[in-house]
């Protein structure tokens, strides 16, 4: 049973900061940070939280409250530290950052359905050769170009995007779909990619009822979901490449760029282009054929 966006709990961050401490420390040994490992059984995997706390700076006493979750007041000269030790990326040091942010004060968002606005849908429109898809905040797919719905889903009605309260999520597509399931030959590398960067938007939108309710949903839908989600892997996947295996066209090796509008919305396009000269190419221009011209992506919002 799905979990109502407006009963669906706010993420609790500080159970989250430790979560991700633990993980992070987890996954170095003593020598990766130049500490002398005397060898033998160790009892914990990774670094111990006196070799953190050592790493960083602080006391053990301190950074054991923080990752139990009982510290809310982190400094930022504290976080740089821990990301320092933990040898964080630059996106996994913006994830530490929004996690350590106090929750007081905040108010929680109302659940709203996100539009895309009509320059983007006709910026989608013009992209005739290019797959394109809109995205909400949530990874809902807010409109798309007629390459774009032909490529990742040409299994559904082409106008669901239209219709806010059963429109299509990439993310549940991902998962739960099993059309969805056979598109994609490196399974897991894209499912990898995609729980990493629904980590990131967790991160920014702690108390963002519908993202709440998502991850509430394929966490009790999904054993692969939450088997990748305990990992805490965070990523934010803005361009990269992807295999597909698509059923009218067969094989294809994309890149992708996802383009995020500069209105702060959280929304963003993206697009998929193909190697010029390539097999690729030519199987796009034999989805582009067969999947007709693009006649909705221009039609006005509906109220």
């Amino acid at each position: 049973m799905d979990v109502p966006a407006s009963d669906a709990p706010a993420m609790d961050q500080p159970a989250e900061l430790g979560s991700f401490l633990r993980t992070r420390r987890a996954r170095l040994r003593p020598e990766d940070v130049g500490l002398v490992s005397y060898g033998g059984r160790r009892r914990v995997p990774g670094l111990r939280r006196e070799e953190l706390a050592q790493l960083a700076g602080v006391s053990v006493a301190y950074y054991t409250r923080l990752e139990q979750g009982q510290s809310h007041q982190a400094s930022e000269g504290v976080l740089d530290a821990l990301a320092r030790a933990l040898r964080l990326c630059p996106d996994e040091q913006a994830y530490l950052r929004e996690l350590a942010r106090p929750a007081r004060g905040r108010r929680r968002p109302a659940v709203r359905h996100d539009k895309v606005r009509p320059g983007v849908r006709r910026l989608l429109a013009a992209m005739a050769d290019v797959p394109a898809v809109a995205l909400g905040p949530r990874f809902e797919i807010l409109a798309w170009n007629r390459l774009g719905h032909a490529l990742i889903a040409g299994h559904l009605d082409v106008t669901s995007p239209e219709r806010p309260l059963d429109r299509p999520n990439a993310q549940r597509l991902l998962f739960l779909d099993p059309h969805t399931r056979e598109l994609y030959p490196d399974r897991e590398e894209e499912l990898r990619r995609a729980v990493s960067a629904l980590r990131v938007a967790a991160g920014q939108q702690p108390d963002d009822p519908q993202l709440t309710a998502l991850i509430g949903e394929l966490s009790m839908k999904s054993t692969e979901f939450s088997a990748l989600w305990s990992r805490h892997a965070v990523r934010n996947c803005t361009f990269g490449a992807k295999r597909f295996h698509h059923p009218l066209v067969g094989e294809l090796v994309l890149d992708f760029e996802m383009m995020r509008t500069p209105d702060g919305s959280g929304q963003g396009v993206l697009m998929y282009t193909a190697e010029e000269g390539s097999p690729s190419e030519a199987a796009l221009r034999l989805l582009a054929a067969e999947c007709g011209p693009d006649v909705r992506v221009l039609e006005p919002e509906r109220p």
